[in-house]
């Protein structure tokens, strides 16, 4: 066995991420979005819940049968909490279903100086998908 390996080196998972140092400036990358359609609502940490609530009541006023609302990082709880909401005012109207996964964000290091070359760091965030859907008026139940 090799001295790595019984040394007690620690396989790539555990090696410690690059954070930026003096050597360079943290470069935030605009996470990818999918393809944006009408009936997508994407909820930021900046957007405030009750212009996205309207927006939701919106689409469905205009006749969308669905709606996808998707959130990421700390936008995950005020994008459940819009379907709630939605839910909550509409019981007999609206139904949701969530999707919850971890999407790969890419950072890029600039370098501050000029003995080190641009580099990149992948970091990972929690994301959720909301459907919210229009019941059917046969499938509700009284």
């Amino acid at each position: 066995m090799a001295d790595s390996e019984a040394g007690g080196a620690k396989p790539d998972s555990f090696i410690k991420k690059r954070k930026p140092s003096s050597d360079y400036a943290l470069k935030k990358r605009v996470p990818h979005r999918n393809s944006h359609r009408k009936n997508d609502v994407y909820v930021t940490s900046k957007s405030t819940s009750q212009s996205q609530l309207a927006l939701c009541e919106k689409l469905f006023d205009s006749g969308e049968s669905e709606i996808f609302i998707y959130g990421l990082g700390s936008a995950v709880c005020p994008a459940i909490n819009i379907a709630l909401q939605l839910k909550e005012k509409y019981p007999r109207v609206y139904e949701v279903s969530v999707e919850t996964s971890t999407v790969d964000i890419v950072d890029d290091l600039e370098p501050l100086v000029d003995q080190v070359d641009y580099e990149t760091q992948t970091r990972q965030n929690s994301a959720v998908r909301i459907r919210v859907y229009r019941i059917q008026p046969e499938t509700v139940k009284s």
